[in-house]
């Protein structure tokens, strides 16, 4: 693969979006109460950008937050700050470290291209210990509007100044797989839940399991 710079997603790429709960929380409803907590909080950043509003990530992910607790009345709603503090600082995939520090050793650029506001991407990375091996974490905070549109995307190209097809974009979420190859970029569809195809007309270059793999085959 030609590309030296890899981009990666941040919540549920590098970092685990369910490790928050598990922290606090193993009752029936737990694995329910994150899902829709995740889902939530991705949906309102799709219908705030289809409205032409904007609230930035970390609002939303209280919001959804509590939305989720609303739905599932078994967790204690006491536990509120505490999970937002996890979430503050995710716990990355062990994957994700061995990844980066591989890329960084053969000489790739690697960044981060997020949701997530600068302080969330911040805490995430400092928290992860990863900030050594990646040469920017960009955020969509400063155009105020949210993935897929093709302007957060363009962040990428004009920090590196290089075109769409320079760049390999690695990600978990297959519609963020989509918007990035629309955009032009070469993109690996991280499909950590063996989840089926959905988006045939904008197929990712490969699909993989986990991230282990992606410096042997890839870098």
């Amino acid at each position: 693969m030609p590309s030296k710079i890899f981009v990666f997603d941040a919540y549920g790429t590098l970092f685990d979006v369910h490790a928050a709960i598990r922290r606090y929380s193993t009752g029936p409803d737990a694995e329910r109460m994150s899902d829709i907590w995740r889902t939530k909080q991705l949906e309102y950043t799709w219908t705030l950008t289809l409205a032409g509003h904007y609230a930035d990530f970390w609002e939303l992910t209280g919001r959804a937050l509590d939305f989720a607790l609303a739905c599932t009345p078994s967790i204690d709603k006491a536990l509120r700050p505490k999970l937002l503090d996890a979430y503050f600082k995710l716990d990355a995939f062990p994957d994700a470290r061995a990844v980066l520090r591989q890329l960084k050793e053969r000489g790739h650029k690697t960044a981060i291209l997020s949701n997530g506001s600068p302080a969330m991407l911040k805490g995430a990375v400092d928290g992860a210990g990863i900030g050594g091996d990646l040469d920017a974490s960009l955020s969509v905070d400063v155009l105020r509007m949210y993935k897929p549109r093709p302007e957060v995307y363009a962040l990428v190209t004009d920090r590196f100044k290089c075109a769409p097809a320079d760049v390999t974009f690695v990600s978990s979420n297959r519609w963020d797989v989509m918007g990035a190859m629309s955009f032009g970029f070469r993109a690996l569809w991280v499909n950590r839940g063996k989840m089926p195809e959905e988006y045939p007309d904008q197929a990712p270059l490969e699909a993989i399991g986990d991230l282990g793999g992606l410096a042997s085959s890839f870098g």
